[in-house]
């Protein structure tokens, strides 16, 4: 893993990010800086429309600021092409999605192997990869099951276990807990509560919040702009 000397993994300096319609120019974020260190779980929250989908895909190299700057594990990665991009996204961000994004005709093992394939391990590597993690997020008996066969807080362990397959810098959650009952939802914030105690550094794009307060830091962002930043509150 690529990590600064200072243990910075994320170092945004005044970026902005316009989106130009061709009518209208939207200014989505603000002149954002942000720095999180390795083995942080950083909650960033605020309402719809405030900039925080925007921020996620810049941090986890889904898109390119339009400008400022952002060193992901002391990686430069304003202005990188996009295979650079994707290779970025692959090795270094684990990605935790509202809507699981399986594939749902292979089994649970087959899913978390995906990017692993990409990275280009070897399939005996990836198969007991895969077999640790899914034990490691408590599914070790649901290997084979297909995700139409599992329940949603199943489905978002198999997903957390795939972010982790490369062993990224930073696993990124975009609202991990949206689309769950309370029970399951409680299921995940201590699965990524463990993940954190035992290294992980993790960003949690989040309505939720009670997942907020898991945090160990709370970031808050309103119309482009972090307009907050503390620990969280115990």
């Amino acid at each position: 893993m690529g990590i600064n000397g200072n243990g910075t993994i994320i170092s945004m300096s005044e970026i902005r990010k316009v989106y130009d319609t061709g009518k209208v120019k939207v200014e989505a974020l603000k002149g954002v800086n942000l720095e999180i260190h390795k083995g942080e779980m950083v909650a960033i929250v605020g309402p719809s429309g405030s900039g925080k989908s925007t921020l996620m895909n810049l941090i986890g190299c889904l898109d390119t600021p339009t400008s400022g700057e952002y060193e992901l594990g002391g990686q430069r990665v304003a202005g990188v092409s996009r295979d650079m991009l994707a290779e970025i996204r692959n090795k270094r961000v684990g990605f935790v999605f509202q809507n699981f994004n399986l594939l749902p005709h292979i089994s649970a093992l087959e899913n978390v192997e995906m990017p692993m394939m990409f990275g280009g391990l070897r399939q005996a590597q990836r198969r007991s990869r895969s077999k640790e993690l899914l034990d490691r997020v408590g599914l070790g008996d649901r290997v084979d099951h297909k995700p139409t066969e599992l329940s949603g807080g199943q489905m978002q362990r198999v997903a957390i276990a795939r972010a982790l397959a490369m062993t990224p810098d930073i696993v990124l959650a975009d609202e991990p807990t949206g689309n769950l009952d309370s029970t399951s939802g409680s299921d995940i914030m201590s699965i990524f509560t463990d993940l954190w105690k035992q290294g992980s550094t993790l960003v949690i794009i989040t309505h939720d919040p009670a997942l907020a307060r898991r945090a160990s830091r709370v970031v808050e962002i309103r119309d482009g702009r972090i307009t907050s930043d503390h620990p969280a509150a115990a």
